[in-house]
């Protein structure tokens, strides 16, 4: 039997909350299907493979090197434990030695946030100890700065939604702390759309996630300074072994990367235009107000938004949403609010006209 839901008693997804890891990202093009068949269908010296086709991306990317790994999760671990060990065989072998005492993380505490697991299990997956700097809502390049101790390892900065906002150091002054006190910075910016601006701005290192904006297979890619990718890669032989990633998807990434900057994500007018009608069709149904917004963190990101009212709760017409099949994801962070968004950059024409007709079965 071919492979197909039924199969496996699943139900089909429409994808409106977004490029999210419990829904497997993203969809994956032709060219990248075609370039992880080629993959799956022949050998290669992996050391080699992995070295080339990191070298490949970084004359793409305009950086000294790249290290493709298996997701971002994994590359935080691994960027956090090549800095640890600095290319030491025996840190390789025994990464938590307690030989090696110069472990601390520091990252802004607004930054310390759950993104599927915690930024603090990755790091200290990799050897590290976090150490916040700031507060919650604050933090600035003092506060950073005056967390810093002989025991400091690398500042990791965090670029995402899922982080505070408000107040906030920038990634270029993060830079500049760590660079006037010969430490490195790591930038996690795992759904970024921008591959180039972090490291022009300073960073070290920057990690970002294969399937999100790239829209490539599982996968994730680590570029920066060639020492400190180097260092990273050289976790293959240690913790990067439980994380390693196959041929099929190395080179299908590597198409998914080239092909991104060929043609770059939906821009945000299009999102709008296609925005329009759905919005005005929510409009029609009792108990809901739509209107479209931007992402929060100020990406060229566009969503529907509507308020619920009534007898249902936001939460309820979530958990509904999801019941039959075809199941609807969307983005609840806001439901206590009575806030429901939905992420259309996967979603299609047929697929809206579908969210329409069961908000009106939920709502009616």
């Amino acid at each position: 039997m071919t492979v197909s839901y039924e199969k496996f008693h699943l139900k089909e997804v429409i994808n409106a909350s977004g490029k999210m890891t419990i829904l497997g990202v993203s969809k994956v093009s032709e060219k990248v299907l075609e370039a992880q068949r080629f993959g799956g269908e022949h050998f290669f010296e992996m050391s080699e493979l992995v070295k080339e086709t990191g070298s490949y991306l970084a004359g793409l990317l305009q950086v000294e090197d790249t290290q493709i790994v298996s997701s971002a999760s994994a590359g935080i671990a691994q960027s956090v434990a090549g800095i640890i060990g600095q290319g030491s065989a025996y840190h390789v072998y025994h990464p938590y030695t307690k030989k090696i005492t110069k472990r601390e993380i520091i990252l802004p505490k607004g930054h310390n946030v759950d993104y599927g697991t915690p930024v603090e299990v990755m790091v200290e997956q990799g050897g590290g100890q976090v150490v916040e700097a700031g507060y919650a809502n604050m933090c600035t390049p003092d506060h950073l700065e005056m967390m810093i101790t002989e025991e400091t390892a690398a500042i990791l900065y965090i670029k995402s939604h899922h982080t505070v906002q408000k107040s906030m150091l920038s990634v270029q002054e993060a830079a500049a702390v760590a660079h006037q006190h010969d430490l490195p910075l790591i930038v996690d910016a795992a759904a970024e759309e921008d591959l180039f601006t972090y490291s022009q701005l300073g960073a070290d290192l920057v990690i970002y996630s294969g399937a999100k904006a790239i829209e490539g297979p599982s996968a994730g890619l680590v570029i920066g300074k060639k020492t400190y990718v180097e260092w990273v890669r050289l976790q293959s032989k240690g913790i990067g072994r439980a994380m390693k990633i196959g041929k099929d998807n190395l080179l299908g990434f590597t198409q998914a990367v080239e092909d991104y900057l060929l043609t770059g994500s939906e821009t945000g007018e299009s999102m709008k235009k296609r925005l329009l009608p759905f919005v005005e069709a929510m409009n029609q149904l009792p108990n809901i107000e739509a209107k479209i917004v931007q992402d929060g963190a100020g990406r060229d990101i566009y969503r529907a938004s509507i308020k619920v009212s009534g007898e249902k709760s936001a939460k309820e017409v979530i958990t509904e949403l999801k019941e039959k099949d075809p199941a609807i994801y969307t983005r609840e962070y806001q439901a206590n609010n009575g806030v429901i968004e939905f992420d259309i950059r996967s979603v299609t024409e047929a697929e809206m006209k579908k969210i329409i007709t069961r908000l009106a079965e939920i709502l009616n």
